[in-house]
């Protein structure tokens, strides 16, 4: 952090300047923020991007400062009240890394934690070697102890959902539909009671009716996602009512017909609207409305490469979700068109 030192030797030390802060938020974003279900929460795919400053953040910062330092400022944005945890995909993190995200959002903020891709690949993962038979594929002790407690004992009210993200799998490669479901359903019937779990299918194959049923017996939620990989949302929603899930959980991931690399370079620095998909935005909208209705906690968590900023498709998800729910909407609130959010 910036200290400036006083010009007299008298004169107090000033409190350190914060590397970044909040971006300004418009007063219609205000307002549409006022309007949103407090059982919702949207947000994004981690924090660290230069290129929302001026959306999130005040000032230029490089990825580093804002993955350091972007965390606080990014949770002071109205309608951002949910973040997803990526880098737990790669490796567990410790009970203090977690006790520091928590530390550092307000009371009401929740994050979307992504489990380890060791618990989720039937081999091991790129980066670990030779690919081969992976002994932590769906394993509920190596779960309970690198996963499972951690983040439970480091977030406890701020946990939102716990992610278990499965890459597209050819059947045969597990046995089959069945012997990977009756597998699932071993796995999630082991873990302790207390997050909320979601699982997440790269598999078309795998989504059926048998699929639901696992989920149902085990009070586990199935993320919706949109993703060139994964059956269309509207499938998806015919398959699992949204009604009938623990907790609605939405990952709008990766826009249709593009690869993840060739949509980053496209999308790159992530601070306008390149593609826009207004289907999914409004299918979303609509789903989120619905879960409202059903008294369902909510999390809907948007990533850069689903039309080229997420933020901005954040707030334009929330303004069809404030068009459409007017039950929900208080006075306009008064004061200054503009303000930073309170801490």
């Amino acid at each position: 952090m910036d200290v400036q030192l006083g010009l007299f030797s008298d004169e107090p030390t000033p409190e350190p300047t914060a590397p970044v802060g909040p971006a300004v938020v418009p007063a219609e974003l205000n307002t549409i923020a006022a309007r949103m279900p407090r059982t919702l929460r949207l947000g994004t795919s981690s924090w660290s991007f230069p290129g929302w400053e001026g959306l999130v953040f005040d000032r230029a910062a490089s990825q580093s400062t804002l993955a350091r330092h972007g965390l606080e400022a990014y949770a002071r944005h109205p309608l951002l009240r949910t973040v997803g945890v990526d880098r737990t995909y790669y490796r567990p993190i410790s009970v203090d890394d977690f006790r520091r995200y928590a530390d550092t959002v307000p009371a009401d903020f929740r994050f979307l934690v992504k489990a380890d891709r060791l618990l989720t690949s039937p081999t091991s993962p790129e980066g670990y070697g030779v690919r081969e038979r992976n002994p932590q594929f769906l394993d509920p002790l190596y779960a309970v102890q690198e996963v499972v407690g951690p983040m439970w004992e480091g977030l406890r009210q701020k946990a939102g959902p716990l992610l278990f993200q499965f890459p597209p799998i050819p059947p045969n490669l597990v046995g089959g539909r069945g012997s990977f479901l009756e597998r699932l359903h071993r796995f999630l019937e082991a873990l302790p009671d207390g997050p909320l779990y979601a699982v997440e299918l790269r598999t078309p194959a795998f989504l059926s009716a048998e699929y639901a049923d696992v989920l149902e017996a085990t009070g586990v939620a199935h993320c919706y996602n949109v993703h060139p990989a994964m059956a269309p949302l509207e499938r998806q929603l015919d398959v699992l009512s949204p009604f009938y899930q623990p907790a609605l959980v939405v990952r709008w991931m990766l826009h249709a017909g593009l690869k993840y690399e060739v949509a980053r370079d496209r999308y790159e620095p992530f601070d306008r609207i390149v593609d826009e998909d207004a289907p999914s935005r409004e299918r979303i909208a609509r789903t989120v409305l619905d879960a409202t209705i059903a008294e369902r906690e909510s999390y809907v968590i948007v990533n850069n490469k689903a039309e080229g900023s997420s933020p901005l498709s954040v707030f334009r998800l929330a303004e069809r979700i404030a068009h459409w729910s007017p039950e929900h909407a208080p006075a306009t609130p008064t004061g200054e068109e503009e303000s930073t959010v309170a801490s």
